[in-house]
């Protein structure tokens, strides 16, 4: 599926000038599709038609089929553009909408999913919805166009009713955006509750394949993180177990690139083999760092393969050559999903020859007849490489430096096949993610593409998305659009100083500071605690909604908070640390009824439970004495650290950490502090070492 660009001469509806390639899409629709806009709620106001509105996304399989099916027919756009006006929206630019909105279908049908398709009064009630309807009954769905009629034919004979339940509906949805009461006002969130959710993951655990719960599964990288912390804090090696275990079933199935690098979205069935194929940002930018993680505990090669070659996927594939990263692959290529992913025998034997052939595909399952349509997804579930090197009678490594030419080459011929579309907008909030991710990557394995590829997106978000000091949520075709978001500010705050701990430029410090600032002044619930998702300065909505659980992305309340906390410790600022309490206490009522659901807010309550290890060293960055201890500090699981650096002599001014901080006699030197004490100051990376070795009574 391709979008329309300027220059093209068929007919167009209302979408001319958006920059969305979702949007874009169905630009020569003969639905005659609107943007959410002023314009487009006016005239439903004032015509009295009922709204359909459609929320999808570029990379969307579903959607493009619906788009095939239904917006493209001649008769169904008729009806429509008769009875209804028709808005288009992609969820990636307005999530709030898509809340809304999802939040209403799942009360009125137990489910939801893309593309959304929701009916609203004239003042933006809903009142009917669902997802996919094909043109004619089908899977049990009836027919789209049967669909309309029959709403069109209920709010000519039945309006009054139609509104009276749109609007028992929308005192539902606003009745969930309210502030949650905590049981005991003066308890924030607290180690009971990730131990808690620790337990409640264990009881869905699939020993045998990973994850938790039966397929679909979608990568847990929350319940990831929930796990490492619990190990961490506590030594359970049964939390570890489940991680290994997840990370490494994910790692051989279909769902992870064998040729490329990267995640699909998820995985149609239990054995992580069969992915939805589309490829998202976010995954690569969550699960990057949950693998990293999960190397500096045990140190496996197979983890850092993915790290690395996830982010080299991302720098190949998904970033922009301004430095941004773009938003997602789609699954289908050629109007069919998956095609640019699946090999027979023949065409590996083609690209590597006969002998290397038989050999790559008898490591990855591909076979005559296939896993797939036909075909095969390269996997391993056959064998791990170091289960097959053992078996070859040869070492894990020096079976992988025999295939990374063989799979280098099959890349290089899968990039002659028509490439799935790419969705190449620029998100504020999931370019903070892929920040982290490659600060996080840096940190770990000490690859300077990787601290480059941060440096170049902040400096591109920063340049491109903060507008006369305000932050914006989307940027395609030379044009910022659209007033962030909740997640916007926390993700790129956080991203900013995971960036700042890797590279020590000042400026991400303070840049992710004043985002911080400008969040807990515009989004903070100064009456229930918590945050909104949309400022108050955000146009009027149905309902102004709260990011509390975990889901594709993690909590915008949860990296608030926790983000607060870090750039408190940092700045010794007392009203950032407030906020971030304050905000522990106002969930967690929210949080003890379904801990394993707030993964990102459990971050925050361990982060704020302590202790902190707080490291400052003193040196010059570049100088190989000063690496060594950067390395002790960074090549260690450390959840709750942050981590200064001043080269000796620096002014460090708004820094408390760093104040009084000299290099011993000119050498590097590294200071470990907890709270208001701190260790004795050493040179040594082996002293450094033992400073910060888990204390665990």
């Amino acid at each position: 599926m391709t979008h329309s660009e300027p220059g093209d001469a068929r007919k167009t509806n209302h979408l001319a000038g958006q920059t969305s390639p979702y949007l874009l899409q169905h630009l020569h629709n003969p639905v005659d599709w609107h943007p959410w806009e002023p314009a487009a709620l006016d005239r439903a106001r004032g015509e009295g038609k009922p709204i359909f509105l459609s929320i999808g996304y570029a990379a969307c399989h579903w959607c493009h089929v619906m788009e095939r099916e239904s917006f493209e027919d001649e008769s169904i756009a008729a009806f429509m553009n008769e009875h209804f006006i028709p808005i288009k929206v992609d969820r990636e630019e307005r999530p709030d909408l898509d809340e809304i909105y999802m939040s209403a279908v799942q009360l009125m049908t137990g489910s939801g999913g893309w593309p959304l398709s929701v009916f609203l009064t004239p003042e933006l009630k809903p009142f009917f919805g669902g997802t996919y309807f094909p043109p004619d009954e089908r899977f049990g769905r009836p027919g789209f166009l049967m669909v309309l009629r029959s709403v069109a034919a209920a709010w000519e004979s039945r309006r009054a009713d139609i509104e009276t339940s749109a609007e028992e509906l929308t005192s539902q949805i606003r009745a969930i955006g309210r502030a949650p009461r905590p049981p005991n006002e003066e308890e924030p969130l607290g180690l009971a509750e990730i131990a808690r959710a620790a337990a409640e993951l264990s009881a869905r655990f699939d020993s045998r394949w990973g994850g938790f719960g039966p397929a679909p599964k979608f990568p847990p990288h929350g319940a990831l993180g929930v796990l490492l912390r619990e190990h961490a804090r506590s030594g359970e090696a049964s939390s570890l177990r489940m991680v290994e275990t997840t990370l490494d079933r994910m790692a051989l199935g279909g769902m992870y690139d064998q040729i490329g690098g990267g995640f699909a979205r998820y995985s149609t069935d239990e054995r992580w083999l069969v992915p939805h194929f589309e490829k998202m940002l976010t995954d690569q930018a969550l699960l990057a760092p949950a693998y990293a993680d999960a190397w500096l505990l045990t140190r496996k090669p197979l983890y850092r393969r993915i790290v690395e070659r996830t982010l080299d996927f991302v720098l190949r594939e998904m970033t922009a050559p301004e430095g941004g990263f773009t938003s997602s692959l789609d699954a289908d290529s050629e109007g069919h999903e998956g095609r640019f992913y699946i090999w027979s025998p023949e065409e590996v034997s083609e690209a590597l020859g006969p002998q290397d052939g038989a050999f790559y595909s008898r490591i990855y399952g591909i076979v005559p007849g296939g896993n797939f349509e036909g075909k095969s997804i390269p996997n391993l579930l056959g064998g791990s490489l170091a289960e097959q090197a053992g078996l070859l009678g040869t070492t894990e490594q020096e079976l992988v430096s025999r295939l990374e030419p063989m799979g280098a080459a099959l890349l290089a011929s899968r990039e002659r096949r028509v490439r799935p579309a790419t969705d190449d907008k620029v998100l504020t909030a999931w370019n903070g993610l892929m920040i982290s991710a490659f600060a996080r990557g840096y940190q770990a394995f000490g690859r300077s593409e990787d601290l480059r590829a941060a440096r170049r997106a902040a400096e591109f978000v920063l340049g491109h998305l903060l507008v006369d000091g305000r932050l914006l949520v989307s940027y395609r075709a030379g044009r910022p659009r659209l007033n962030a978001y909740l997640d916007d500010h926390a993700f790129l705050a956080r991203g900013l100083l995971d960036l700042y701990e890797a590279g020590f430029d000042r400026g991400h410090l303070e840049a992710s500071a004043r985002i911080a600032r400008s969040m807990a002044a515009r989004f903070a619930d100064r009456d229930g605690g918590g945050f909104f998702f949309t400022s108050e300065d955000h146009e009027t909505l149905l309902a102004r909604t709260r990011s509390l659980h975990d889901g594709a992305l993690p909590s915008g309340a949860g990296v608030a908070a926790e983000t607060l906390l870090r750039l408190a410790t940092h700045l010794d600022d007392a009203e950032l640390r407030g906020t971030a309490v304050q905000a522990l206490t106002a969930y967690r009522g929210a949080v003890e009824r379904a801990p394993a659901a707030f993964a990102s807010l459990l971050a925050a309550a361990d982060f704020a439970e302590g202790p902190v290890h707080e490291i400052a060293i003193v040196g010059s960055h570049e100088d190989l004495p000063t690496r060594l201890l950067l390395q002790e500090a960074w090549r260690r699981y450390l959840p709750n650290r942050i981590i200064e650096l001043a080269q000796p002599g620096e002014r460090v001014d708004g820094l408390p950490l760093l104040a009084g901080k000299t290099a011993i006699g000119g050498a590097a030197t590294a200071y470990v502090c907890r709270g208001t004490a701190c260790q004795a100051p050493t040179t040594e990376p082996e002293a450094l070492a033992r400073a910060l070795a888990p204390s665990r009574s």
